[in-house]
């Protein structure tokens, strides 16, 4: 198993942590570590993840998202 660091930057909705951690789940990313800060608009995630499928899988769908504004690894 691999394991992965993220950060994600979003628009800050109520839906949006919901959203990309069903999308981590469904992508066979299990999460290690969260943490989560929230500013004016902006939601930034700082993920730890495990899996044995490469990160790419997971960063391209959820660059897809609306509300996702910048993902870095």
């Amino acid at each position: 198993m691999q394991q992965y660091n993220l950060t994600i930057e979003a628009n800050a909705r109520p839906e949006t942590l919901e959203r990309l951690l069903r999308v981590v789940r469904h992508r066979g990313f299990e999460v290690l570590d969260l943490n989560a800060q929230k500013s004016q608009q902006t939601l930034i995630l700082n993920l730890r993840l495990q899996s044995i499928r490469p990160i790419s899988l997971l960063t391209t769908q959820l660059e897809k998202l609306f509300d996702v504004t910048k993902i870095t690894s």
